[in-house]
């Protein structure tokens, strides 16, 4: 699955030891009633061609050509989700977040720091000028889950360029929307130091993969897969696509990331996929894609290697990063 530029698995998704084991369990049911489907011939594992019509169809974007690898159903896409703003349960977002994000309007997202016009991005705007195009794309999940998914959005080099970047600008940090009232878990989940914050080194930020997403599956982005603008990394473990993005900060010294600050053992700066470093509590070896039963071999860089590999030339691959 190589991008062609131009044409060709959050977001809170990283638990706390205690949530985490109680998903396991939740999981480990799951499964059962997978395998009773599959086993009975019954599990279907095709995308919805077409979304149904409550969700806002996004129009004058460039296709992706198909990929080799199925895409995952868009039910299951928009409604297994990791957003904890809203809630530490898979299903919980789907639930609580319709309505709580699109209704807050105008959304604009704040652009300061080291470059030359500093700036708001009103999103109405960006969507009427911006060079959209669909990126087909794994996401990797550290919990060892993954989807494929049909991105829609802006290459984050075109956005970012728009705000002339200094040269002395080596990173850019990302934050999320603050809002207890829209986000009940940033009210009840005290664990976390809200807003969600990630980071990205510039050219990171700037490599052609790198998608500022406003939609997926042919309709503007659900609130619980991160309206109205999310990064998608593909390359990295999930959690540094960070969803629903309301500041943007060119800095020069590497930004406080929120899982890093968490949890530093357990969760570094870079985050890319790496199946040969396991998560000090589970196997990074191997993953499950959602809507199937067996777990296939994770690849180095989620199978981005070829394009990514070299921005970490002369690093250390074997730290979890």
């Amino acid at each position: 699955m190589l991008h062609r530029v131009r044409s060709d698995i959050s977001s809170a998704e990283i638990t706390p030891e205690a949530v985490y084991q109680e998903r396991r369990r939740f999981l480990a049911g799951g499964l059962t009633a997978a395998a009773a489907t599959a086993v009975a011939g019954l599990w279907p594992f095709q995308a919805r061609a077409t979304p149904p019509s409550r969700y806002t169809a996004l129009n004058g974007y460039r296709k992706a050509e198909p990929g080799p690898e199925s895409l995952t159903k868009f039910d299951d896409a928009i409604s297994y989700n990791n957003f904890y703003e809203f809630s530490t349960d898979k299903d919980a977002p789907a639930l609580l977040a319709p309505d709580k994000l699109t209704t807050r309007k105008p959304w604009t997202i704040s652009v300061s720091g080291l470059c030359a016009k500093p700036g708001t991005i009103d999103m109405a705007d960006l969507l009427a000028r911006a060079p959209l195009e669909e990126r087909i794309y794994r996401l990797r999940c550290v919990e060892a889950w993954s989807m494929v998914l049909p991105w829609i959005g802006i290459p984050l080099s075109w956005l970012l360029k728009q705000f002339e970047p200094l040269g002395s600008a080596k990173y850019v940090a990302f934050e999320t929307l603050l809002d207890p009232e829209r986000m009940p878990g940033q009210r009840t989940s005290l664990y976390y130091s809200w807003p969600y914050q990630e980071g990205l080194r510039m050219d990171e930020a700037m490599h052609p993969l790198t998608l500022a997403a406003v939609g997926i599956y042919g309709v503007v982005l659900p609130d619980q897969n991160g309206y109205p603008l999310r990064l998608v990394v593909p390359w990295k473990y999930g959690f540094k696509s960070i969803k629903s993005i309301a500041a943007i900060r060119f800095v020069e010294q590497q930004p406080k990331t929120l899982w890093n600050t968490t949890a530093s053992r357990e969760y570094g700066f870079y985050a890319n996929v790496n199946p040969e470093v396991d998560h000090p509590r589970w196997s990074q070896a191997r993953e499950r894609r959602i809507g199937e039963f067996r777990k296939r071999d994770t690849l180095m860089f989620n199978g981005y290697g070829d394009q990514v590999a070299s921005l970490y030339s002369g690093m250390d691959l074997r730290v979890f990063f």
